[in-house]
């Protein structure tokens, strides 16, 4: 008994041992599962690459912060100090600022005084430039403007090009390390105020005006710049500035230079052009930009993201960036940094757009998110690309192209397309929904899981933008559609289309407008063949030249940004004073102009 007892009990310890380690397995694995899960979230997430910042930039960064505590924030522009030319080198400059005392005893005065013996005039850096092919009264201007006001207020607006234009002293190529300007071949044509350099999505606005202002050279002497950027860093730069190379900006060049082509039949400029459109397509769609999603069929597509090689300040407003940042840890400050220079490349800073706290800055996550605009832009990208090969000849060319359209066509409207809003909605990447493929033994693909709750449903003018690529127009019952949620949308207000519905505070959202969108809705709505879509285009076009031409005759200058509830209002918001100039807006003016005319008896003024 005692025999068969101690048998037993033997068996049922095995028994027990056996389920204790099989349970003990499972929960390992687990375990190792729920890590793996966390692991993949990480990987997803994970910070890209940093442009090294340069000895004169990391010291004027130094001066800038300086001026701060000296000056005070009343009227403070960070930017004024990092784009201040050193008179002599660094070395000597930075041992001149050394000498001064600290802060908290550094009189104005004194600092004043520092500033001026050392560094030469914020802008000095470029001289005035007469444009060779501008003329007071060009032949051929606008012929569908016969309302002599606004003839007589377009042609002041075709005379600020000479007030914008600029080129770059050759001391800045001789002593490149005592300029944050960077040395451009040709002349060029800068937005106005604080912005007194090159600027990389304005320039496509820019360019439209000068050519209704018949000022082909000119447009292409801008091209020419925005090259020779691809060619000595591989993408064009948010602005040409040291302090940009971390970054870009919507991708309108292509757009530029088809715009320029369609007016002039220039061959050349599409010989010079494509192979940097090709280099400059790579960049937006490799590394951190590219993002790979799975569709609900198990189908992939390729999208892009904006993404910055920076986590640290920016230094054109550093001291506004330390700010925001403030109470973070490091580790939450360096993703903090990325986020908001990449916000900063996509032209759109700042707006609640990017925000998980829609009123909270330190909430950005333009990392985490595939913005429609970004993807149209590489669209046409994609499309001018095809059709400059074909009329080069380069049909090899043209056939990868046409599969990329196609497929990043296929990608927006599966990824981004929202059919009971009838409209495409910005996508959240979520690092939970993102596995890891393994391509070869030393490569492996991230692909996101398509998910339909991560789609932004909040309203933006850019949800709109497809409308602008003609591709899109090839279903015309959808476009119908687009255009009916767009007029019961909110955006169309008064004075034009606001960014947003929601009111931030933040520049990018309501009640600002912004001559990009003006633009590119209006021209998009054109593009429908109805006669609703047309009288829609020719209002939205109205509308925003009227709060112009009101603002313009009562301040005397052309702005930035409107406040597009009432007639006649400028836009506020952000973080600097509202400037004016100034380059896009005057360029819509005049595109604007251009396509739609003015009815001879139609007053402009607010009524």
């Amino acid at each position: 008994m005692e025999a068969y007892n101690g048998k037993k009990w033997a068996s049922m310890s095995i028994n027990l041992a056996h389920k204790f380690t099989i349970n003990k397995l499972i929960f390992f694995i687990l375990c190792v599962l729920l890590l793996m899960r966390v692991a993949v979230g990480k990987s997803c997430m994970e910070s890209g690459p940093v442009v090294p910042s340069s000895a004169l930039l990391s010291f004027l960064e130094q001066v800038q912060q300086s001026a701060l505590a000296t000056f005070g924030p009343s009227n403070f522009d960070p930017k004024h100090y990092v784009d201040l030319p050193l008179r002599f080198n660094l070395s000597e400059t930075r041992r001149a600022f050394q000498r001064l005392p600290s802060a908290n005893t550094l009189s104005a005065d004194r600092f004043n005084g520092f500033l001026n013996e050392y560094f030469g005039e914020v802008g000095s850096d470029l001289k005035n430039n007469d444009p060779p092919d501008f003329n007071a009264q060009p032949e051929g201007f606008l012929p569908e403007v016969v309302n002599q006001e606004v003839r007589k207020w377009a042609l002041e607006v075709h005379s600020l090009w000479k007030v914008l234009s600029r080129k770059v002293v050759k001391s800045v190529a001789e002593r490149h390390d005592e300029h944050t300007l960077l040395p451009l071949p040709g002349g060029v044509i800068i937005p106005g105020s604080r912005f007194r350099e090159v600027y990389y999505w304005d320039s496509y606005w820019i360019i439209r005006g000068l050519l209704a202002s018949k000022m082909y050279e000119t447009a292409k002497g801008i091209v020419n710049n925005l090259v020779s950027l691809i060619h000595k860093y591989g993408f064009v730069l948010n602005g040409a500035r040291t302090y940009y190379t971390n970054r870009s900006q919507p991708p309108l060049l292509s757009a530029m230079v088809r715009a320029i082509y369609m007016k002039t039949g220039d061959i050349d400029l599409l010989k010079m052009a494509l192979p940097t459109l090709l280099q400059e397509h790579k960049f937006w769609n490799s590394g951190f930009h590219k993002v790979i999603i799975r569709d609900v069929h198990g189908a992939k597509h390729s999208l892009s993201r904006y993404y910055a090689r920076w986590d640290t300040p920016r230094p054109e407003s550093a001291t506004i960036d330390m700010e925001t940042a403030a109470g973070l840890t490091e580790s939450k400050k360096r993703l903090l940094y990325r986020e908001i220079a990449t916000t900063a490349e996509s032209g759109w800073d700042f707006s609640s757009r990017w925000m998980r706290d829609r009123k909270n800055l330190t909430t950005l996550h333009t990392t985490s998110i595939i913005p429609v605009d970004l993807n149209v832009f590489l669209l046409q990208m994609e499309l001018n690309i095809e059709f400059f090969a074909k009329t080069l000849g380069e049909s090899s060319i043209a056939e990868t192209f046409i599969q990329a359209s196609n497929a990043r066509h296929i990608a927006i409207d599966t990824i981004l397309w929202n059919n009971e809003m009838g409209q495409w909605l910005d996508y959240w990447l979520d690092p939970l929904k993102c596995e890891h493929v393994q391509i070869n033994d030393q490569q492996s693909e991230e692909i996101h899981v398509w998910d339909a709750s991560n789609q932004n449903k909040n309203i933006f003018s850019s949800n709109f933008f497809p409308l602008w690529v003609e591709a899109f127009h090839s279903d015309a019952t959808r476009v119908e559609k687009v255009i009916h949620k767009f007029r019961s949308s909110g955006l169309l207000q008064p004075a034009g289309i606001s960014t947003s519905l929601l009111n931030t505070g933040q520049q990018w959202d309501f009640p600002n407008g912004w001559a990009p969108s003006q633009h590119i809705i209006s021209e998009g709505i054109a593009k429908h063949a109805s006669r609703e879509g047309k009288l829609l285009a020719e209002d939205i076009a109205r509308r925003w030249l009227r709060t112009n031409y009101v603002t313009f005759k009562s301040t005397g200058q052309m702005h930035e940004k409107y406040d597009v509830e009432a007639c006649g209002k400028i836009g506020g918001g952000g973080e600097y004073t509202p400037q004016t100039g100034f380059g896009w807006s005057n360029g819509v003016v005049l595109a604007l102009l251009e396509e739609f005319g003015w009815p001879i008896n139609m007053p402009i003024d607010c009524r």
